[in-house]
């Protein structure tokens, strides 16, 4: 299975892509407003590269529940002064998480390799037009509603379906427009218009997912759901959940898993994959690591 993202290409089955997270935002739901400040957000960068990040994901505007929306040119004056000083001087992708087609656009042209866009319930194909025409690559992620209304009462008669017929119905529009199946990454949509119960339902029902033979994305890092299931109240506390979801996800057909916390998850998921490679017998080599 291949992913391409303009210059970068990855054959799987191959060790899970790490997405480190870069919010340039003051009210993010984990981390708002410690990397606002574009030092801040350039140096928290480098350390997740350190920290061994395959890619990094940079957003400026929160997608958290009941998030207010930004305005593009306001998204823009945060973003790109990080991915000016970013790109060319580190070796992995560049991501850009915009829900804003221009916001996209711009970015793509400075350099960034990838959309991480949540908003591909829309109906207007103007971002997937330009992602065919750029090669970026692209991650469709399922959403009901918005950032401001996702989480009013989300409701479905079979959560796992309905996301699968989701991804049926886009991959025929991203097609349409002609964006390349090797140009797709899948996202479940964690917390995006889901309730607790939900989530799990997903998390669990993951392999269901396999099918389109797109490599898939999971991001549960910190979420709120987490915290219900197992008691915390504070954000810092839900790294060894998060870690838990992340090591269950490559159990279960994941690539690429999106975090905070990049150090711990990849030593996390590593020795997931020499676990579980072992068992299957595949290219896991505890040598190289």
């Amino acid at each position: 299975m291949l992913f391409r993202a303009r210059q970068f290409q990855y054959v799987f089955p191959q060790p899970a892509l790490i997405m480190g997270i870069v919010n340039v935002t003051p009210d993010s739901f984990s981390d708002g407003g410690r990397f606002l400040d574009r030092k801040a957000a350039i140096a928290h960068a480098f350390k997740l590269v350190e920290e061994g990040a395959d890619i990094l994901d940079i957003g400026g505007e929160s997608t958290r529940p009941h998030a207010t929306p930004v305005s593009e040119e306001e998204e823009l004056q945060r973003v790109v002064p990080v991915l000016e000083e970013l790109i060319g001087k580190v070796a992995i992708p560049i991501s850009i998480d915009t829900m804003k087609v221009e916001v996209a656009r711009v970015a793509v042209k400075k350099g960034a390799s990838i959309v991480n866009d949540i908003a591909s319930n829309r109906d207007n194909d103007e971002m997937w037009r330009m992602v065919a025409q750029t090669g970026a690559g692209y991650i469709c992620t399922h959403m009901q509603g918005s950032p401001a209304t996702m989480q009013q009462n989300p409701h479905y008669d079979d959560v796992s379906t309905e996301v699968n017929n989701f991804f049926r119905e886009k991959l025929s529009r991203l097609q349409g427009c002609g964006v390349k199946a090797d140009q797709v990454v899948m996202d479940v949509g964690i917390g995006f218009g889901k309730t607790t119960g939900h989530n799990l339902e997903l998390l669990q029902d993951l392999r269901s997912f396999t099918k389109w033979e797109r490599p898939l994305m999971i991001g549960v890092s910190r979420k709120s759901f987490l915290g219900k299931l197992v008691g915390t109240v504070d954000v810092s506390d839900r790294l060894p959940a998060s870690v838990a979801c992340a090591c269950w996800a490559v159990q279960n057909g994941v690539q690429l898993i999106r975090t905070h916390d990049v150090a711990a998850t990849k030593q996390a998921v590593r020795m997931t994959e020499m676990l579980v490679k072992k068992i299957e017998g595949s290219w896991i080599n505890p040598g190289k690591f």
